[in-house]
Order: structure tokens, then sequence, then C-alpha cells
């Protein structure tokens, strides 16, 4: 039984902060404009992008891409509440 548990791969879990389809591997502050995030976005379709996200505006830059940009927009309105930015 133990040797079952050690051949066994491990599992891969979802990096990041997730909303639907679409997770972010990697949130940062601009560091220009403190109240801008740069996320880091990839969804289960295999596309992935980095986008920015202002935090005083709720809009992420670029308005349009390859991974679903409603929930691209609520998971970057979720990391700026968690970042303590009102979106």
């Amino acid at each position: 039984m133990l040797c079952m548990v050690w051949l066994t791969p491990p599992v891969q879990a979802s990096p990041g902060l997730c909303t639907g389809p679409v997770c972010a591997d990697g949130i940062t502050r601009s560091a220009k404009n403190h109240w801008q995030l740069v996320l880091r976005l990839n969804d289960q379709q295999g596309h992935r992008e980095k986008v920015v996200m202002d935090c005083r505006a709720g809009v992420l830059s670029p308005r349009a891409g390859l991974v679903d940009r409603g929930y691209a927009t609520a998971l970057g309105q979720r990391a700026c509440r968690l970042a303590g930015e009102n979106a």
C-alpha cells in the first residue's frame, strides 16, 4: 500500500486566483500607478494573456483578447478588492 502512494504522480492544482474557467497565475501591482494591477491570465483552453486592471475605473486593458473578458474582468475586480483598491 505504501508503495502505491509513492508511485502516484502529484496532482497539479490550479495556481493563483480563479473565477470560472479563468485563473490568474501572477498578480503584481504596477510600479508606476498603485491602482493598477498586472495579471497573467490563463484559461482551460490553454490561452495565456498579460492584462492590466485599472482598479479605479474597473476596466481591463486590453478590452479584447483570447481569454473571456467577462470572467477576466470579474477576476480583476476581485483581485482589486483583495489588494485593498476600490473596483
